[in-house]
This record gives C-alpha cells, sequence and structure tokens, in this order.
C-alpha cells in the first residue's frame, strides 16, 4: 500500500544541474555539487518563487539541493531546513554509472542496486519528510531530488518513472475529492546564453 501524503499543497523543487546529470550519470547519495548551469538554474528558480507566499523552505542536505534551496532563501529572505530523509535514495553500485533502463525494475521492486535501497524505502522515508515539512507553517518549499520524486510522484497518483527537470518549481495539491493530485510546473524563461 502506498503510503499517503498530507492533504497539503506543497512546492517541490529538484536542484540544479551537476556535471553528473550533464553526463547522464546515476548520483544518489554521492555529494556532487552544482556546475555553472546548476548555479544559473537555481537562481533562475529562485526568481520564479518570488511572491508565492513561501513561508517555510526545507531540503535534503546533500550540497547540490541544499545550494539550490539557499538561493531560493536568499531570494525571499527566509532560513533553511534539512531533513536526512529528503536525501537521494543510495544507488550503492550504480553511483557514477550511466543511468541504465533498471529504474522499472526497481520501481516494481524486482531489483535494488547492490548496497542500494529499494523503492518502496525511498518512498516511505519521501513522504515521510514531506508530511513533516507539509505541518510546518505553508506554503513550503520542499528542496530535492529527482528519484525521491519520482517516489514522491507515486504518492501523488502519477506514474513514478518520470525524469523531474533540474531547477524547476512544481506545484503539488491535492485534489478536491479523491484521485491523483494536481502537479503544475512554473513555467520558466530560457536561461541566457
Amino acid at each position: 500500500m502506498t503510503p499517503a501524503l498530507n492533504p497539503i499543497p506543497f512546492w517541490f523543487l529538484r536542484h540544479g544541474e551537476t556535471d553528473w546529470n550533464a553526463q547522464g550519470l546515476s548520483q544518489g547519495r554521492t555529494d556532487i555539487p552544482l556546475n555553472a548551469i546548476g548555479v544559473m538554474q537555481a537562481a533562475r528558480a529562485a526568481e520564479a518563487m518570488r511572491g508565492r507566499g513561501i513561508a517555510t523552505i526545507v531540503a535534503s542536505p546533500l550540497e547540490r539541493a541544499l545550494r539550490t534551496a539557499e538561493a531560493v532563501a536568499e531570494m525571499l529572505s527566509l532560513p533553511v531546513a534539512t531533513d536526512a530523509d529528503l536525501q537521494e535514495v543510495a544507488f550503492g553500485e550504480q553511483e557514477g554509472q550511466p543511468m541504465g533502463d533498471w529504474y522499472d525494475d526497481w520501481i516494481e521492486g524486482r531489483y535494488t542496486p547492490a548496497g542500494g535501497e529499494t523503492f518502496a524505502g525511498l518512498l516511505a522515508r519521501g513522504v515521510a519528510a514531506v508530511n513533516r515539512a507539509t505541518a510546518l507553517p505553508g506554503p513550503v518549499l520542499v528542496v530535492a531530488h529527482g528519484a525521491l520524486f519520482r517516489a514522491l510522484r507515486l504518492a501523488l497518483g502519477h506514474e513514478p518513472n518520470v525524469r523531474t527537470p533540474n531547477a524547476l518549481p512544481t506545484l503539488c495539491t491535492p485534489p478536491a475529492g479523491g484521485g491523483a493530485w494536481d502537479v503544475s510546473p512554473v513555467a520558466l524563461p530560457p536561461l541566457p546564453a
């Protein structure tokens, strides 16, 4: 059974780009920093979050997510809280390897990389972390990772194996009468050349 999210709207923001993202490598818990594009993406996301009433920012403590959260926090004059359960999934032996086509098997529970975390484990801790965040004054912005949002997508009632773009603010709103949540990304201008 899929764990349930608190029926409270929240914003989700995946971290900006890293060199490993650009190279198509699985990062997992490996603490790769933002690259120059990722820094620009974080600044663009911060600008997009102005005027949206964000009251609380909770982030993964991994550097790529924390720096992205700090860019938004600086723009909004807010502190950043961290929650270790928002860290990216531990991909074990797949970390640093090219992204493979094993995600479907991992999501279905048929495969877990050696030394890695199950999708069910990621789902349980991700939902618990978002529920802790949405219990804080809102609107809340959660800044975390791509695989973690795949798990959250399942809890939101959507197909989980969908890649979330880097640094794209997304509003997640519970349905009025049951069913899937509304997942609405913000339209962002292109990055400067």
